[in-house]
């Protein structure tokens, strides 16, 4: 993450008094351009600059879309899609000014076909009105980013979580989209079907390209069955690279763990005093074992065998709901929790991703590398997929501790790459990326700078994301 990615960009200033004009009149009480709303949808959850849209557009249904995006394609005017505005890299705001696309209107669920374990839903459908609607079906989605996210947010930004080990991530939980190009047409990209041969997949293509490629106006999405038992439990280290190399053997030896996720002990620190837990401040997993009564009894004890060889003797599990709900609604506010160690200070959060059997290596090297710059930075990760984040705690008044902070992001990100790993497991690249993008992917992001204009000629989806063209 660098502030010097986060550029202007060249602002068409006739193109959008046009627009201005043209949706204020066809969309009446729809667009707004007060100051407020303005601000509202471009804020970021990090320290990256805030670069406003000139107008937002709370549309309703797909034709609103098209209209907005056929009045901005005429007049070559930025369009941004908004969900939640819960994504970490500057993936709302506007650099170069333009039209935000509020989608929190867009909220129904259009089929649901239980049968086939699938729904489709409109873009700004959230994380848990979508499971609260299915309850009854005893179905569910599970990717979990830990945020009550939109499913529009969510693909765009190819969102994965704290389920992504047993159910993968957005990428794998999409079956197609509806996207409104920059002809102002719509497009569907698949069919219903679980597998299919026939063409380009452009179904993932859509599926985080962070609203450069299109606008998405409805995600058809892959169901699971609830499972009958769910147990939790919790287990503590010694040391990092113990946690790390069980979570490892954990993988190796075919567990089938729904959720494993690493604390560091500044995270237990932190997470003790905001959730009012009483663990041990050493690194820490929490686990969760999907089945039958049975088969999570089985799968607990074979990872409490597997934990012991690590060193670690403390390994509770339940299934009580109420404790584990407990359990990971104290790994959910992990952020605020490692905000409140510092409440003075700002906060960048920051993840890379890499395979698995280089987790332990990049993890300590990490916690090295904050020891030595006397940094507070908590750590906490998707350990079962490789993926962990850091929450920096840091001045960002202070010139030298954002130049310190940049630096250490810096090294991080570069440090996944050497392991062949990813600058991003799940945050997307955003504003805050682009030059650890431009390291990852080499000669390859030429062929996405082809895609880019070939599908937007005039660059009016969420320009200054991604790439420099």
């Amino acid at each position: 993450m660098a502030l010097k990615d986060v550029v202007s960009g060249t602002r068409n200033e006739a193109g959008i008094a046009a627009v201005l004009t043209v949706l204020k009149h066809d969309l009446g009480d729809k667009f707004q351009t007060g100051q407020s709303f303005r601000e509202q949808h471009s804020h970021t959850t990090t320290y990256l600059t805030t670069q406003l849209p000139d107008g937002v557009a709370f549309v309703e249904s797909a034709d609103d879309v098209k209209a907005v995006v056929k009045a901005c394609a005429k007049h070559k005017v930025p369009v941004i899609p908004f969900g939640t505005g819960s994504s970490l890299e500057g993936q709302v705001n506007a650099p170069s000014g333009g039209i935000s696309i509020d989608f929190s209107r867009m909220n129904r669920i259009i089929e649901l076909n239980a049968e086939d374990l699938d729904v489709t839903v409109e873009p700004g459908v959230n994380r848990e009105q979508l499971n609260t609607y299915l309850r009854d079906t005893g179905l569910f989605f599970p990717i979990d980013p830990g945020a009550n996210a939109s499913i529009g947010g969510m693909a765009s930004t190819r969102a994965s979580g704290t389920n992504a080990v047993r159910y993968g991530t957005m990428k794998d939980n999409v079956l197609a989209v509806t996207a409104v190009t920059a002809r102002g047409e719509e497009i569907r990209t698949g069919r219903r079907a679980r597998k299919s041969s026939a063409g380009y997949d452009l179904t993932r293509l859509f599926v985080g390209a962070e609203g450069t490629l299109g606008v998405l106006t409805s995600v058809t999405l892959r169901l699971q069955g609830i499972p009958e038992k769910i147990a939790g439990g919790v287990c503590s280290f010694e040391t990092i690279k113990a946690a790390c190399d069980a979570v490892i053997m954990t993988i190796q030896m075919g567990i089938p763990v729904a959720r494993i996720e690493l604390l560091d002990e500044v995270q237990i620190r932190a997470c003790n005093a905001y959730s009012g837990l009483g663990y041990e401040e050493k690194p820490t997993l929490f686990v969760e074992f999907h089945g039958t009564e049975e088969t999570t009894a089985l799968q607990s004890q074979q990872f409490a065998e597997i934990v012991g060889e690590f060193g670690s003797t403390d390994f509770k599990w339940t299934g009580d709901v109420q404790q584990r709900n407990a359990l990971w609604k104290a790994r959910h506010d992990a952020y605020w929790a490692s905000r409140a160690l510092a409440p003075h200070l700002d906060g960048l959060s920051t993840d890379v991703c890499v395979p698995i059997s280089r987790l332990a290596d990049c993890v300590v090297e990490t916690q090295r590398d904050i020891r030595e710059n006397d940094m507070l930075a908590p750590i906490v990760g998707h350990a079962g997929d490789g993926n962990f984040h850091v929450l920096v705690l840091f001045d960002g008044k202070d010139p030298e501790s954002v130049v310190k902070t940049e630096a250490f992001v810096a090294r991080l990100n570069r440090r996944a790459l050497s392991m062949d790993g990813t600058c991003t497991g799940e945050h997307g690249v955003g504003q805050g990326k682009m030059s650890f993008l431009e390291e990852e992917a080499g000669a390859a992001l030429d062929m996405m700078r082809t895609i880019k204009r070939s599908l937007d000629p005039d660059n009016i989806f969420n320009p200054g994301k991604l790439f420099r063209l």
